[in-house]
């Protein structure tokens, strides 16, 4: 406007400078910017010697008294600096690029330019800010901001004061600052909106704190850190921070370490990085204690740590204690809520969800939904998929400690046998589904969780098997020998739809060993004749299965237990066939089926003739057993058999699959592709992957062979695929090398 003026006058800068008095230098400090807010005399005294009628005057005065309130609020005031970044920081590029991405994106109308990052204690949420926001600097030359909001205190930062602070570090004086939280507030929006800064909001303890502190759209950012989810707020970007991976990890460990005389094996700081289970915090405090003592080495801490009595106790240095952490959140919740938080301590396996938590927490299940929101919200459980929560592993320690300081001994224990007593038999009714005289209970107890079908009843064995399976051995060394029984024997016929489960061993040993004790033979053989089949499953320990029916057919023989004894016979059968003693496995299954079937078990007899039919095969009588498969598919297929219709149903797209493999065989392939592609889909859909996994890998075979390679190469695959999800590696790099194989 200064040089608009001047040049309207066709005067140079130094007739102007010898007709207002003003210097040459100010004249061109004014006109190129420099200087957007000279004193008022000086603008005074060129509107003089320019001449300018009032109306230009007094814009001219307007726009230096603009510059100069603005030069005013831009001033450094020392106010909310940005704390210094580690130099040891690691990793994290992934949150990095987020928070730069989020930080720099362009102005959008109405866009609050807003990035919340979320997480538990010692996560490392202010580390990754501060270090975001250093790297952000070059793109916010209007000043980047701090603020602690103290959000984990008892006390937090009121708004009006937290509003108050960012104005001043925004250079506002002090006699110029609103009263009320609406003016405060106002005003701090309209300097954000036309500035390029960054304001890094650190702790922020809810939404009503929070929300009056975002820009309202413009040039402005704003970072913001907090414990709980803040779920509230609208129009920002989210970011949930998790625990560093173990290769971030155990570089952290190496950075923090990297002047210290001392070298440390990297396995040692691997474990080292594990047992602090990739929290940032924890690992802070390892690496500072191991620098700050040159005699000890990674691998003694670890030793240390590897006791979960003392590993929280080991975890501080100096004023750094992991337990105050978690403690100012743990302060942060209603009394209820504590309660369900530390009594979750007690839960065995690593996940659970709101029936269990209920139980736990001795409060209805919507009481237990509201504990579980806001442990979530603050960080201290971790959600997952179908509403499944877990602690992260120091969390629980904490948690287990908290139960121990805030909960009498005779307390814990009733709340121990509570929660197992109510595991077992719910694990207990969920495996009846499946058993033949079982199904559906009439009258299941009031206080289970629902289950309304045999598919329901088997996901929840699956997703609660580590909190069942330690509620198992829980009470069997308290000696609660009867309900251990009747758990084990309620998986029987459940284990054959999860046979290469890893635990079966377990249960049915613990069960064999609670019918010792009660004196029950007969139980105990068919406890036996269990781990019998769990050894047979794998094909790799025929001597251990043999042993096992020979003694369960000493226990069955001797209490009278026929239909304990065919079984014997039956898992002797098998073991036998797999040690290539085929005529002894034939007369085996023989002998079981004769007695099954005079004891008119149908759905056991029909399990005898699939064996015999698959003993015959490996003996080359392809004939003879496709015969025998093809009376049992129409056994299996007859409404009259007297056959359950659950075992009839398992059993069926497996027998078909031994027709096709027959048909193979004896050179019929077209027809075998078919039955066995019939039994495949029929397998998916009762999900059944281990015999599916070897239809597949037959239907290949037979597919190479009538030269249809590429139906070949993908049943293949997908054999190689299901061998994977079962954990059979072998079997899986078989397949995918035959997918694979040049035609």
């Amino acid at each position: 406007m200064l040089r608009h003026h001047r040049h309207a006058a066709r005067l140079t800068l130094e007739q102007l400078a010898e007709a207002s008095g003003v210097s040459a230098r100010t004249l061109s400090d004014m006109e190129r910017g420099r200087s957007r807010g000279p004193q008022h005399r000086t603008v005074t005294a060129l509107a003089a010697a320019l001449g300018l009628a009032d109306a230009d005057r007094e814009q001219l005065v307007e726009l230096a008294r603009e510059g100069r309130l603005r030069d005013h609020w831009t001033r450094p005031t020392g106010l909310c600096e940005l704390p210094r970044s580690v130099d040891d920081f690691t990793g994290r590029a992934a949150e990095l690029a987020w928070t730069h991405e989020v930080m720099r994106a362009g102005d959008t109308p109405g866009a609050a330019g807003v990035a919340l990052v979320t997480g538990s204690a010692g996560l490392g949420k202010t580390t990754l800010t501060v270090r975001a926001a250093h790297a952000l600097r070059p793109d916010f030359p209007q000043g980047v901001f701090f603020l602690d909001l103290f959000g984990m205190s008892p006390h937090p930062l009121p708004v009006e004061e937290a509003l108050g602070l960012l104005l001043r570090a925004l250079g506002v004086a002090e006699q110029q600052l609103p009263g009320d939280v609406a003016g405060r507030a106002s005003l701090y929006r309209s300097l954000l909106r036309d500035r390029r800064v960054l304001i890094v909001l650190d702790n922020a303890a809810s939404e009503e704190q929070t929300r009056p502190l975002l820009p309202g759209g413009g040039a402005g950012r704003a970072l913001v850190t907090s414990r709980r989810l803040l779920a509230g707020l609208e129009g920002v970007r989210r970011l949930g921070l998790g625990p560093l991976p173990p290769p971030e990890a155990t570089e952290l460990l190496t950075g923090i370490l990297r002047d210290r005389g001392a070298s440390d094996e990297g396995s040692a700081l691997w474990q080292l990085a594990q047992l602090c289970g990739g929290l940032p915090l924890a690992l802070r405090i390892a690496g500072n204690r191991l620098a700050s003592r040159p005699g000890w080495n990674a691998a003694d801490l670890a030793a240390r740590l590897t006791n979960e009595e003392r590993r929280l106790d080991q975890l501080s240095a100096g004023d750094l204690r992991i337990a105050t952490a978690f403690g100012l959140s743990y302060e942060q919740l209603p009394d209820p809520t504590r309660r369900v938080f530390r009594r979750l301590a007690l839960v065995p396996g690593r996940d659970f969800d709101a029936a269990l938590a209920a139980v736990v927490g001795g409060t209805p299940i919507e009481g237990a939904w509201d504990a579980l929101d806001e442990l979530v919200d603050l960080g201290l459980l971790q959600d997952g998929t179908s509403g499944r929560y877990r602690f992260h592993d120091l969390v629980r320690l904490f948690a287990r400690d908290r139960l121990r300081e805030e909960d009498a001994a005779d307390e814990r224990e009733a709340l121990t046998v509570t929660m197992t007593s109510w595991l077992l038999r719910m694990a207990t009714t969920a495996g009846r589904w499946f058993e033949p005289a079982y199904g559906r209970p009439d009258r299941p107890d009031p206080d289970l969780a629902a289950l309304s079908s045999a598919e329901e009843a088997g996901r929840w064995l699956r997703v609660n098997v580590d909190n069942w399976l330690g509620a198992l051995r829980h009470v069997a060394s308290a000696g609660g020998f009867a309900a251990v029984l009747d758990c084990a024997e309620s998986m029987h016929w459940f284990s054959d739809r999860w046979m290469h489960a890893p635990h079966w061993h377990e249960v049915f040993t613990l069960g064999a060993e609670a019918a010792a004790a009660l004196g029950e033979p007969a139980r105990q053989a068919a406890q036996l004749n269990l781990l019998a089949w769990v050894h047979l499953v794998p094909r790799d320990d025929m001597e251990t299965t043999l042993r096992y029916t020979a003694q369960a057919l000493d226990l069955a023989t001797r209490s009278g237990a026929t239909g304990q004894v065919a079984l014997a016979h039956h898992h002797a059968g098998g073991a036998l066939r797999r040690l290539g003693r085929l005529d002894e496995a034939i007369a085996a299954e023989i002998r079981a089926a004769e007695m099954f079937r005079a004891d008119g078990d149908v759905d056991r007899y029909c399990h005898c003739l699939g064996a015999l039919g698959t003993c015959l095969r490996d003996a080359g009588r392809h004939g003879e057993a496709l015969e025998q498969y093809l009376d049992l598919w129409a056994l299996l297929n007859d409404d009259r058999s007297g056959m359950t219709p659950s075992v009839a149903a398992f059993t069926r797209p497996i027998a078909l699959a031994r027709v096709g493999e027959c048909l193979g065989l004896l050179g019929h392939r077209s027809e075998a592709i078919g039955k066995l592609t019939e039994a495949i889909a029929l397998m998916e859909q009762a999900q059944l992957p281990v015999p599916q996994a070897r239809s597949l890998e037959t239907l290949a075979a037979l597919l190479s062979e009538e030269g249809r390679t590429g139906e070949s190469r993908r049943a293949y695959a997908r054999a190689a695929e299901v061998y994977e999800a079962v954990g059979d590696a072998e079997a899986s790099g078989r397949c995918h090398d035959l997918a694979n194989a040049a035609p």
